[in-house]
């Protein structure tokens, strides 16, 4: 009794590190009308999370501004996180994040929903790691968890329209996955189905929940389809809960998303695109063979798709390029138009010639033409790369990207750290903490933009200079217009994330469309997957998933004649 009474203390703790921030009094009441929460369960044993917010503020609240999104645990990507409200883009930072544990704050402004409006809130999470458990009653099965956000009921009411998705990952076959007993007010038995890629479908939605209410769900799949490494193995006080008939998924990271809701609301979002990883592994695998020695003379792009960073942050790094070369100027921001300046400087690499061409064609044409830019760049550096160590020549690029943060951090004047920053920004992007080390460094203190700025920035090109002398000996005066260091942050850190919406769209569909031509899928392992149980025997064995509940959100049942 003393022990189990001991655990039970130990449990509310628990429960009680999850305890929201309220960050200031605000008067924030809201509705939550309607929430969409797809999960996706990746054969890499990683898990994305999509989420679809409709909000309807109060007429006598406060403005919605800002997010507290609480994770699962420090093993997310965040370059992978992405986040809008009404399709206007949101900046995504972890050093602003005020909750407890791990997690990332969702800045919506200057786009915040208003009193009285509605507004309809998008975050994407696409790779978290460290999510997936062995199944406790079958050695061969993984047990997924998910428990979708809570609000405050202080600060939401009425009822919510919740449906709740789980996508498997690729080839588990229709009457594999096992469903864990449902939580209160959603049916006993999920829907099941087949999403876009055909993958299985797993579908709970009640009409009437509470979004102040904790709603757990679960399923389990042979974890035969996913590494052997990504399970999490389980502690002993997991065990000893579990022995207790406490749910390990209270302590477990298996998908738990806590949403903080104070003088700012913690929200999450919802994404079309599964966050698949091996469709953003772009790099042909033959690049990764080691050679002897380091590619030197790479450019910052070149490099950045050695550490095969994200295709939306590398073109952003060829924008840039091309404005600084006095090559391009943005003639519009949203959506982002390009004109080509003349005449064209004669030191453009082929990418930026070849980007620069891509925002020349017709809209419904631009798309592709990037992909081909891509495509190009990544056989490019392939070839360069041939019979060099891709290992030693990443570690190389990174010390330079060290060592340009270190000039531009070191700078004691915001005169100095302006040109320092200007020097060596392209190496500076290569650092995928870039967003938020950016808004850090220049968080305080006035920037002297670049003279290139008002190629990037329409609204500045009419407004006057402000000259600054930089205490360098005999370095003649600068002219560049003066901004706010935290606007100037924002307006970078805005122009990093600006292809993944309007210019390419959908990021991980453009991905594919770049992967498929430089690291396609191998035609074995596509056949195994698709010959097996392709969508017509999955949609006549659709309805014969496990027909029975599992008791605890950790395991999974034995279907007694379950199959077809």
């Amino acid at each position: 009794m003393r022990i189990r009474i001991i655990i039970l203390i130990i449990l509310l703790a628990s429960l009680l590190a999850f305890a929201c921030p309220v960050r200031a009094a605000g008067g924030y009441y809201f509705e939550l009308p309607q929430l969409v929460v797809n999960i996706f369960w990746n054969d890499d044993g990683t898990e994305s999370i999509d989420y679809l917010f409709f909000f309807k503020n109060d007429p006598s609240a406060g403005p919605i501004e800002a997010v507290d999104l609480g994770l699962p645990n420090s093993s997310y990507d965040i370059t992978s996180i992405y986040a809008d409200v009404d399709g206007k883009k949101a900046i995504i930072s972890k050093n602003d994040y005020q909750g407890s544990g791990s997690g990332v704050a969702v800045d919506l402004r200057p786009n915040a929903i208003q009193p009285g409006k509605a507004g309809k809130v998008h975050v994407f999470v696409g790779v978290m790691e460290r999510v997936l458990y062995q199944d406790t009653e079958d050695s061969n099965y993984a047990s997924a968890d998910f428990s979708p956000v809570t609000i405050g009921s202080d600060y939401v009411y009425g009822t919510t329209d919740m449906t709740v998705i789980y996508h498997f990952p690729p080839g588990v076959q229709p009457e594999e996955p096992r469903w864990h007993a449902a939580p209160s007010g959603f049916p006993a038995e999920p829907q099941p189905g087949f999403d876009k890629d055909n993958r299985i479908l797993y579908t709970w939605q009640n009409k009437s929940a509470s979004a102040s209410t904790k709603y757990l769900f679960g399923a389990s799949f042979p974890k035969k389809y996913i590494p052997e490494n990504t399970i999490v193995k389980q502690s002993l006080f997991e065990k000893i809960f579990i022995a207790l008939g406490i749910s390990s998924a209270v302590f477990a990271p298996c998908g738990f998303v806590l949403l903080c809701v104070g003088g700012i609301v913690g929200i999450g979002a919802f994404s079309a695109y599964s966050g698949n990883k091996r469709k953003l592994q772009y790099l042909p695998p033959k690049i990764s063979i080691e050679g002897h020695g380091i590619k030197r003379g790479l450019t910052a792009v070149e490099a950045a798709i050695l550490m095969e960073q994200p295709v939306d942050k590398i073109m952003t790094m060829i924008l840039f390029s091309t404005i600084k070369k006095n090559a391009a100027e943005v003639v519009k921001r949203d959506p982002l138009e390009i004109k080509a300046l003349e005449p064209q400087p004669e030191e453009l690499h082929t990418y930026e010639k070849e980007f620069l061409a891509a925002f020349q064609a017709e809209a419904k044409n631009r798309r592709r033409a990037l992909q081909e830019v891509m495509i190009n760049l990544v056989k490019s550096v392939s070839e360069k790369m041939k019979g060099f160590s891709r290992r030693e020549s990443s570690d190389y690029y990174k010390s330079i990207m060290t060592r340009a943060w270190e000039q531009v951090e070191a700078a004691n004047t915001p005169e100095v750290k302006s040109q320092k920053f200007d020097e060596v920004m392209e190496w500076t992007m290569l650092d995928r903490d870039f967003n938020d080390r950016t808004r850090e460094v220049f968080r305080t203190q006035p920037v002297f933009v670049p003279i290139w700025w008002g190629r990037y920035d329409p609204m500045y090109r009419s407004q006057p200079s402000t000259t600054a002398s930089l205490p360098s000996g005999g370095t003649p005066s600068i002219s560049m217009p003066k901004l706010p260091g935290a606007d100037f942050a924002a307006s970078i850190v805005t122009g990093v994330q600006n292809f993944s919406g309007k210019v390419v769209g959908n990021i991980t569909d453009f991905t594919t469309g770049i992967t498929n031509k430089t690291n396609p899928v191998p035609v074995t392992t596509y056949a195994s997957r698709s010959g097996g149980g392709g969508r017509s025997g999955g949609s006549s064995g659709g309805g014969h998933s496990c027909a029975c509940a599992c008791a605890c959100a950790g395991c999974a049942c034995a279907c007694a004649g379950g199959g077809r």
